[in-house]
């Protein structure tokens, strides 16, 4: 397997649980990421395919906006591409050791009003059926600055494993002693994090989007789970245009 990541890059990310990189890309790459970004965020929602959640807006009450897109991967060549390349695939795979496969993919949009997310670790959401741990990459699509909810990610804590129950939020008490790093990043830069990684982010009120790629991996040794995981979210928390309006769906972690 051909190395992608320096030796001092997989030992920072033993040790700290994440990785940040600044943009790889080429100008042109770039340019393609945003244009996929868009594409997607106009996609329409249709039942059985990807999959489009929405959530009410902190500046404009009463009205519904793009949360996140997920289930990019067989309906789009070019994100299809670039989450088997080695940029991203390899470079998980040297953080892995092994041999990396696709788990889950998803655009985070956080559109002006859009709310931010609870302390967690990835791990708490059930991932324990499908594999003991995954790595995301993430990708900066629009700036990440501290005032539209950029990441914040707690650095060596991954290595205590599951802090906090399943399906719940991070509590203060079991966040003491964590020290959170915001990470403002530029469009094209990257952050490789380990699922048990303690991390979270603010609401975006400002009125510029601040849209994110997450990429998720686990080793190809783990096995193919992503057909199943996508399946089994469709019931358990199907995108809106799937659901049961006789039912309320809550998005826990």
């Amino acid at each position: 397997m051909s190395k992608v990541l320096t030796p001092q890059q997989v030992a920072d990310f033993k040790r700290d649980g994440y990785l940040s990189l600044p943009n790889p890309f080429s100008e042109s790459v770039l340019d393609d990421l945003l244009d996929w970004t868009c594409e997607v965020q106009n996609w329409p929602e249709t039942p059985g395919r990807h999959m489009m959640y929405f959530e009410d807006s902190l500046k404009d009450p009463g009205q519904r906006i793009l949360q996140r897109v997920e289930n990019l991967y067989p309906y789009h060549a070019g994100f299809r591409e670039l989450f088997d390349s080695d940029g991203l695939k390899g470079a998980v795979g040297d953080l892995f050791g092994e041999s990396a496969i696709l788990f889950k993919d998803k655009i985070n949009f956080k559109l002006p009003g859009g709310d931010g997310f609870k302390w967690h670790q990835d791990q708490q959401a059930g991932w324990w059926d499908y594999a003991e741990i995954f790595i995301t990459a993430l990708i900066c699509i629009d700036p990440m600055t501290p005032e539209n909810g950029p990441l914040q990610i707690a650095g060596g804590h991954h290595s205590k494993g599951l802090i906090g129950k399943q399906w719940e939020p991070l509590t203060d008490g079991q966040m003491e002693g964590m020290k959170f790093e915001t990470l403002p990043l530029q469009p094209g830069d990257m952050v490789f994090f380990d699922s048990f990684a303690p991390h979270g982010s603010g609401p975006n009120l400002t009125d510029f989007p601040r849209r994110v790629l997450y990429v998720t991996y686990n080793k190809v040794s783990a096995g193919d789970h992503r057909e199943r995981y996508y399946a089994d979210k469709r019931k358990s928390f199907p995108p809106d245009c799937e659901r049961d309006p006789n039912k309320e769906y809550k998005f826990r972690v």
